[in-house]
């Protein structure tokens, strides 16, 4: 069902099972258009439990994977090959099934937070702007790594560079990764696309809570609630 408001896009589904064939459904098909009007298209993806199921249901869609290139809205500051990172979910839930499919990891080995930082800011400023950028919320809602409560989030929230280090420090949806490289509003306000991905009554009213103000130093994710251009499209199952 689609409901909303003028902020964003509400499309409710009633089982986990039709919220992951919608959404795979959308994905595929901006995916598929991309590559049919360029010969190639990026996306980006976020971590998280809430995302898995649609990246493996995404994997098995008949696309050509050679022509897409697959990088990350945020990462924690981990190796890549380490089974907590968002590097290694995207991996073994989506990459590992889409065969030809290229990765753009965030944190490189050997290499320092700010040189990570410096190195995805180029890249992404080079690169083609991403067609499709997927998005979670924590109950606090934070998206991304924008953490309510970070003593860098004023910075990273005015920056005009795609991608910036934030330390969570002390924000409880950090868990225990407070070092992280998180896409910026003005980052995410370049892709052409944007899904947040959503499921349970308590994502549900945290949203509602956010539409209901405008300070995205309280409710980070009106940060991509309130981007010029097309509207947030929320996809959300019970």
């Amino acid at each position: 069902m689609n409901t909303g408001n003028e902020q964003i896009a509400l499309i409710r589904y009633k089982s986990e099972d039709e919220w992951i064939a919608a959404v795979t459904a959308e994905v595929g098909s901006i995916l598929a258009h991309e590559i049919d009007k360029r010969g190639a298209a990026r996306m980006l993806l976020s971590g998280g439990t809430t995302p898995a199921a649609v990246y493996e249901a995404l994997a098995e869609q008949a696309l050509d994977w050679s022509s897409l290139e697959v990088g990350l809205v945020d990462e924690r500051w981990l190796s890549p090959q380490d089974q907590d990172s968002n590097a290694w979910l995207v991996q073994h839930s989506f990459l590992d099934r889409a065969e030809g499919a290229r990765f753009t990891p965030l944190v490189r080995s050997g290499k320092q937070l700010a040189e990570c930082v410096h190195t995805a800011n180029l890249q992404e400023t080079h690169a083609a702007p991403a067609c499709v950028a997927i998005l979670g919320m924590g109950n606090d809602g934070h998206t991304a790594s924008l953490f309510p409560g970070s003593a860098d989030l004023p910075r990273a929230l005015a920056s005009q560079q795609p991608y910036a280090a934030l330390d969570a420090t002390g924000c409880p949806g950090s868990n225990s990764w407070p070092l992280r490289i998180t896409l910026t509003p003005a980052g995410l306000a370049s892709a052409q696309t944007r899904l947040l991905l959503l499921r349970g009554q308590q994502k549900l009213d945290v949203l509602n809570a956010a539409l209901a103000g405008t300070d995205p130093l309280e409710y980070p994710v009106r940060a991509a609630i309130n981007l010029p251009g097309p509207r947030l499209r929320v996809h959300w199952c019970p």
